[in-house]
């Protein structure tokens, strides 16, 4: 059955109590919920928060309690959290659903979840999208009115997300053993305790490079263009290496291929945004095909003294990305040059040190890989299920 959001519950939009009085914000005897608070997948729960408001400001704010369903509904549009036990506040940019008797408070945060992509559609603001509370209270939903069938497919979906939050704490965890493992055999290297040489990255360098074609691959003899797709080579985005979805990458023809011969890649590549989230570093997974580095990017190769498994997770540390950052110009695009990625101060410890730790890293992978196959199942079957339950 089709109901609107109106017909399952009384629905607030939130408000922020001055913040120019100070009472309203001396102690914690309320939580306060905006939406940096609530993570941008899943059904959150929320127990607590980064700010509170005191008892003074409850009059000036709107307060809501257990199983009340939080929505973002500006900037961020979509959102999901649910109350836990306790009192919460919340700011103009959601809005809060109190569940009626038609309604499991964990179902309709699932039902909200599945319908996230038609929420945002419906946002009408090109800048900041917004939804108002009337077109938020005409939302529909397909809705299952047997509260016990509600609960079935509560208890269902809560096993699959507790599976996927398990997974993704393994993850995490092996990621955490991988950073340790670093700091154990190579020390701090901001301190660089252990006396490791320090060069500038260039020193150590093979190759530099970036998009580059040997002629006007858009105007070639046989009319081919660039994104014909004939399957033979394709062009590597940050945004693929970002998603870490090759899927959806950019096909190129075999002769336009040719012609970007100085930035052919084969895998095992350190590459690295020269403009937009400059500095950002990624290691180009092995491939089975040619392929070209794409736009706004650079590639490195490096020397034998130099394994790519330990200068990447250098590179990307907290160590790695304030000495990269140091060289990013730019107030809106933010750009970072040649000369200056060469300049980069880099540890290079001995290169059968940087091997055991690449060895180790490859064991932790093959986990890695194990539990995220687990995880994509697991997510596959939660997608199918909400599909059944809400579509």
């Amino acid at each position: 059955m089709k109901l609107m959001l109106k017909e399952l519950g009384e629905i607030i939009t939130g408000n922020t109590p001055s913040k120019q009085i100070e009472e309203f914000w001396n102690s914690e005897d309320i939580c306060f919920i905006k939406p940096d608070v609530i993570a941008d997948s899943g059904v959150n729960e929320i127990s607590e928060s980064n700010e509170y408001i005191s008892e003074e400001a409850r009059k000036k704010a709107r307060v809501v309690s257990k199983n009340a369903i939080f929505v973002t509904c500006i900037g961020s549009i979509g959102k999901i959290g649910i109350a836990m036990d306790g009192e919460y506040a919340f700011n103009q940019q959601i809005n809060a659903i109190i569940p009626n008797e038609k309604i499991d408070s964990k179902y309709l945060a699932y039902n909200l979840l599945f319908n996230k992509q038609r929420l945002i559609g419906m946002a009408n603001a090109p800048v900041v999208p917004i939804i108002n509370k009337s077109q938020f209270g005409e939302f529909t939903l397909n809705i299952e009115i047997d509260s016990d069938k509600q609960s079935e497919i509560v208890k269902v979906l809560d096993k699959l997300m507790d599976i996927i939050k398990h997974r993704e704490n393994e993850l995490f965890a092996l990621d955490a053993l991988i950073k340790a493992r670093f700091v154990e055999m190579f020390g701090n290297p901001v301190n660089n305790e252990k006396g490791f040489v320090k060069a500038p990255m260039g020193d150590y360098m093979t190759l530099l490079t970036d998009f580059s074609s040997n002629g006007s691959y858009k105007t070639l003899d046989s009319g081919v263009t660039m994104y014909d797709e004939p399957n033979y080579a394709w062009m590597v985005r940050t945004t693929d290496l970002e998603s870490g979805d090759m899927t959806s990458i950019k096909y190129i023809d075999e002769n336009a291929y040719e012609l970007l011969a100085k930035s052919k890649i084969y895998g095992g590549e350190i590459i690295m945004n020269k403009i937009g989230s400059a500095g950002k570093i990624y290691l180009m997974p092995q491939i089975d095909m040619p392929a070209s580095l794409g736009r706004n990017a650079f590639m490195f190769r490096y020397d034998d003294r130099i394994n790519v498994k330990f200068l990447y997770h250098l590179l990307t540390s907290e160590y790695g990305q304030r000495e990269i950052q140091q060289y990013v110009r730019g107030a809106v695009t933010k750009t970072i040059t040649k000369n200056d990625v060469r300049a980069v101060l880099i540890m290079v410890p001995p290169i059968e040190l940087q091997n055991e730790f690449e060895a180790f890293v490859k064991q932790v992978d093959k986990s890695k890989v194990a539990v995220q196959k687990t995880l994509d199942e697991t997510k596959l079957l939660f997608d199918s299920l909400m599909q059944k339950y809400f579509g």
